[in-house]
């Protein structure tokens, strides 16, 4: 009995926790990427029910309170418009985390298939679709950017298709190189053997087993995305007037960047803080999913 009692305490130390919970120790260890997420909660948090508690419709003009400093009444401010300034950041963060996940989203999906099938099946496949990222890279992000909204038009719908276009070369081409490595692994090499289809080859298992650095390279590109969306908005590419979108709000208040500059700074900070966040949880991120990184 005490043989059986010391091999169960055996059995219970040796055991091995899952990759994914593991990761998460990980992430928890660093107490910047908790921060960086405990940033990214709280705008989150700030999208959804920010909107319950704001003192003003973000459309709502009272222009003898225009340009007002931050006060008991407007925590931030108000504009030129009289608007108050927190209700519309509070209600921009929907827009920029609305725009950064969808465009990222988009993003990946279109990469990760032709990333997929330039590593898997090479030759001319991967030729084409590598010189295609390559042209595409060849372009300043920004510029790229440009081009692609001034093609469909000023809007946020085109500047997030814009967004979601130019990061798919970052994402095609980590795919590839992931599934270069793995479709050489001996659990591919039988799938083959025993007539197991392309497809679930391709889904079922390297796709899988290639998502740990598009989940790292996702999170650092929402921040990407988010700043590509107030440049946009800023250039007047972007969200167009009066959507509370936090790029636009800066274009339209740099008039008052010395007599009213809290109409700058505010949305200024929003982009800051966000960006941040997403950055610093990225980082954690990549240091608990990355073996390279673990000691």
């Amino acid at each position: 009995m005490a043989n059986v009692a010391a091999n169960k305490d055996e059995v219970k130390v040796d055991k091995v926790a899952g990759p994914w919970k593991e990761a998460w120790r990980g992430f928890r260890k660093s107490k910047v990427a908790v921060v960086g997420m405990g940033i990214v909660l709280f705008f989150i948090l700030l999208a959804i029910f920010g909107p319950l508690f704001t003192p003003q419709g973000i459309n709502e003009q009272n222009l003898s309170q225009r340009l007002l400093p931050p006060s008991a009444d407007h925590w931030m401010g108000t504009d030129d418009f009289g608007r108050d300034i927190l209700s519309r950041i509070v209600y921009g963060a929907r827009i920029s985390l609305w725009v950064g996940f969808l465009a990222v989203i988009g993003s990946v999906v279109v990469g990760s298939i032709l990333g997929i099938l330039a590593g898997y099946y090479g030759r001319w496949v991967d030729t084409i679709i590598s010189r295609i990222f390559d042209i595409m890279l060849a372009f300043p992000s920004i510029l790229l950017a440009i081009a692609v909204v001034s093609v469909l038009g000023p809007s946020l719908r085109n500047a997030l298709i814009a967004i979601a276009i130019i990061n798919v070369p970052n994402f095609g081409r980590l795919i590839r190189s992931k599934v270069l490595s793995i479709k050489e692994d001996e659990y591919i090499m039988s799938a083959k053997a025993i007539g197991m289809k392309d497809n679930r080859i391709l889904f079922s298992h390297i796709l899988p087993n290639s998502m740990a650095p598009v989940i790292v390279q996702g999170t650092l590109a929402i921040a990407t995305a988010i700043i590509e969306a107030a440049a946009l908005g800023f250039l007047g590419l972007g969200a167009q007037a009066p959507s509370p979108e936090w790029g636009k709000m800066l274009a339209d208040s740099r008039s008052y960047l010395t007599n009213a500059p809290w109409t700058m700074i505010f949305p200024g900070i929003a982009i800051m803080l966000t960006v941040l966040g997403f950055n610093l949880m990225g980082d954690g991120l990549r240091d608990a999913l990355d073996p390279r990184m673990k000691s």
